[in-house]
């Protein structure tokens, strides 16, 4: 099985205990960092594996790309830290499994691949994917979202495998529409050593140049971004998409929970039966982005809006998908 490259030593020396002091989750001072980050480092069993809320943040934090919260999961595992009852997790593996032959209906040409949202089918029947073909589906998912249940493993048992499938298109691009599944090659993959054998890229870049093919118009709104937490583990990204709102005039609001603050839907803690705390990151969250001023409140997630689209309507502010503000702004919708 693959390795993943984490250096002890990095962490050991390191003096700036961001990972832990800078997590919005966890609030530790700078002496209980310094002695979880210790253990975490030697491998040894720290309350921190069973305090973290598994919002990825750390990833970001770390300025040497030690991948700790990579780290982190691997000994939720080791050490048996159960984020789920045994039965809704053995349901969750079962769900996903990647076995059986996968055969493509095309080989060759472009892709956009929308994961496991059926959905995001009439999202992407846009003058925006012209020319490219929909792939989707649980033999080329990347199985990412068990990072929030301690479950390295099943990410690395699956992962030649479905690598395997999507080279099976023979493509020549393939557009990845879920940050995870992104992440899962641009993050994940490089930090196990993982060959990835074909072309892929970020939704936002291909948005970005198709928009800039297509004259798009300014908008003038202002929005409240809901930055979800796998795309802390490729934060480059985000920053494309503020590109991306500065040419089709949007105004992404300054609030506490967004960017490096930014804050969990709740849906992973909705899963795992903490109701009561998947609640209470709600309320904060949704009630900056009323504070903030914006009409707007803009996901890339599907599972982010799923979960909060009702609740901040409820709030008066408008729902929206990436892609939404995109077709508006080349007269789609």
């Amino acid at each position: 099985m693959n390795k993943l490259k984490f250096d002890p030593d990095l962490c050991l020396n390191c003096d700036t205990y961001n990972c832990l002091t800078r997590c919005i989750n966890l609030n530790y001072d700078f002496d209980s960092a310094k002695e979880e980050r210790t253990k975490i480092a030697k491998g040894e069993l720290s309350r921190l594996l069973e305090e973290c809320y598994t919002c990825y943040g750390c990833e970001e934090y770390c300025p040497h790309n030690n991948h700790p919260f990579y780290r982190i999961v691997e000994l939720q595992e080791q050490y048996g830290v159960k984020k789920l009852g045994d039965a809704t997790l053995k349901a969750l593996i079962e769900r996903y499994d990647v076995s059986g032959e996968f055969i493509p209906k095309k080989v060759g040409g472009k892709f956009v691949h929308i994961c496991l949202f059926p959905e995001a089918k009439e999202i992407v029947q846009s003058k925006l994917f012209d020319g490219y073909e929909i792939i989707r589906g649980r033999h080329v998912f990347c199985n990412m979202l068990y990072l929030h249940y301690g479950l390295v493993s099943v990410i690395l048992e699956r992962a030649e495998r479905t690598i395997s499938n999507l080279e099976k298109l023979g493509a020549e691009e393939i557009v990845m529409y879920h940050d995870e599944c992104y992440a899962f090659y641009e993050s994940f993959a490089k930090a196990y050593g993982i060959d990835v054998p074909f072309n892929y890229i970020h939704y936002f870049d291909h948005l970005y140049r198709r928009l800039e093919e297509m004259n798009a118009r300014e908008l003038g709104i202002k929005v409240a971004y809901q930055r979800n937490c796998s795309n802390r583990l490729i934060p480059e990204t985000d920053r494309t998409l503020d590109k991306i709102f500065e040419l089709i005039g949007v105004e992404r609001v300054d609030r506490e929970y967004d960017r490096e603050g930014a804050m969990c839907c709740g849906a992973a803690f909705i899963l795992a039966g903490k109701s009561e705390l998947a609640e209470e990151l709600q309320r904060k969250n949704i009630q900056d982005m009323v504070n903030s001023g914006a009409t707007h409140v803009v996901f890339n997630c599907p599972m982010c809006y799923t979960t909060l689209a009702d609740k901040v309507r409820a709030k008066g502010l408008e729902p929206l998908m990436v892609v939404d503000l995109c077709r508006m702004a080349i007269g789609e919708v």
